[in-house]
């Protein structure tokens, strides 16, 4: 007699059918790793050096590792909570924040931090695809008319008008693993061209010299620079969500395979580039480490057109949980009819959005502080520990309870240094700049 397969897990309840049929589970765990790779190595890893020069080598060095070991311990802990109620899954964010914190409080504690982590992310990367894609013209074609900054912003976000029409994660896998690729190769020429360089004559690795209060400010803003550098957790559920289950076979291993995978990657990515850079460059570095690589122009050129690969399969990794998010919306209250127009509108509509501030405030380094702290710390470092602690409920004083009780205020401490710094260096920032240049 041949035994029965075993049932799948049965979905979050659902209001309708629009809820019911989302994309198929079909991923192996090799899409977790570079769709996670995606979400995290972004173009963030370019300014980590820049952090660095305001930190310095021990606290910079201590900020690093810290936070590597922290969000790997929130990204196993979000991969555990996805089934941690047997036969459910919850596929977003916002549905383990409902079931952790209730219907009433649990949107409003976890939506918010979440939007501000994908929408933030996309504004950067309009400005990141802009500008590397600007600074890989002006280096391919010294001869070419040189355009405004603004222009290829807008002519990166066009881009996006088309891409952002792909229905759902399983369609931009394939822009996703070439994302993968790019952040792995760029991130790699930043270092190796770094040391190869050598280090600039009478290298300085004394703090910036600015005044007390600017100094502070900057220094919380270096921690907001690091904090975007570890954004996969926003999307970790949605991306887990594409995988299938059984309880023989539930998702969470393949995702946590793939998670260990992308954090390897993110590991020989981010601390060479980091350590290596700020040691070629001391407190001169820039806010984007390849903008001092000079030479050989070809490569820097090649690595500059690989950070604009990344960021177009990174800003659809961020968008996509945002599209499906307004669009169940907009079926729900107004009856809107799902399907091709609906993408049409809803999509463009925040395309056209994250393009206009992308080009109204292209503060690369100051961006990164705000959001990082603003939403990346909540969602990455302290808010899993919080809902780990309410769901899962550690014996008191245990190692577990002390490990997230350390991630939550370290986390806080971090978002609330790190989005001040940010807020008041966009202010500062923006008094001497001139828009739409």
């Amino acid at each position: 007699m041949v035994s029965a397969s075993p049932p799948a897990p049965k979905e979050v309840p659902s209001e309708d059918r629009w809820e019911i049929d989302g994309p198929p589970r079909e991923a192996k765990w090799w899409y977790s790793t570079f769709h996670t790779v995606t979400a995290m190595v972004g173009a963030g890893v370019l300014s980590l050096p820049y952090a660095m020069a305001y930190l310095g080598w021990g606290p910079g060095t201590v900020v690093m590792i810290l936070s590597w070991c922290i969000t790997l311990n929130t990204m196993w802990q979000m991969t555990q909570l996805h089934e941690c109620v047997p036969g459910v899954r919850f596929d977003r964010y916002y549905d383990l924040g409902k079931h952790a914190f209730g219907p009433k409080y649990g949107p409003w504690i976890v939506l918010p931090q979440q939007l501000i982590v994908q929408v933030g992310c996309d504004i950067v990367y309009m400005v990141t695809g802009g500008n590397c894609l600007k600074k890989f013209v002006e280096m391919a074609c010294t001869n070419c008319t040189r355009l405004k900054e603004s222009y290829w912003i807008c002519i990166f976000g066009a881009l996006h008008f088309f891409l952002s029409q792909l229905p759902n994660f399983n369609s931009v896998s394939g822009v996703s693993l070439a994302a993968a690729i790019m952040s792995l190769s760029y991130s790699t020429i930043a270092w190796v061209g770094s040391l190869s360089r050598g280090r600039v004559p009478n290298v300085n690795y004394g703090y910036k010299k600015t005044s007390a209060a600017d100094s502070m400010f900057r220094v919380f803003n270096a921690l907001g620079q690091i904090t975007f550098a570890y954004a996969g957790h926003a999307v970790v559920l949605e991306i887990q969500a594409t995988i299938p289950s059984t309880p023989e076979k539930p998702s969470k291993v393949p995702m946590w395979k793939g998670a260990l995978g992308a954090y390897f990657i993110n590991g020989i990515c981010y601390f060479p580039v980091a350590f290596v850079g700020y040691w070629a460059f001391g407190q001169d570095v820039s806010d984007n480490v390849l903008v001092g690589l000079q030479r050989p122009s070809w490569l820097i050129a090649a690595a500059n057109l690989m950070v604009v690969v990344h960021v177009i399969g990174s800003y659809q990794v961020y968008a996509m949980p945002v599209f499906d998010l307004i669009e169940r919306s907009v079926v729900k209250r107004s009856n809107f009819a799902p399907g091709l127009m609906l993408r049409l509108i809803v999509r463009s509509a925040y395309v056209a959005f994250t393009l206009f501030v992308g080009v109204t405030f292209p503060f690369f380094g100051d961006l990164l502080g705000f959001f990082g702290g603003f939403g990346f710390a909540p969602t990455s470092y302290f808010l899993p520990s919080i809902i780990w602690l309410k769901l899962m409920k550690p014996r008191r004083f245990s190692l577990s309870w002390f490990i997230n009780w350390i991630c939550i205020f370290i986390g806080v401490f971090i978002m609330v240094a790190s989005t001040v710094g940010g807020l008041r260096n966009i202010i500062a920032d923006s008094s001497t700049y001139k828009f739409y240049t």
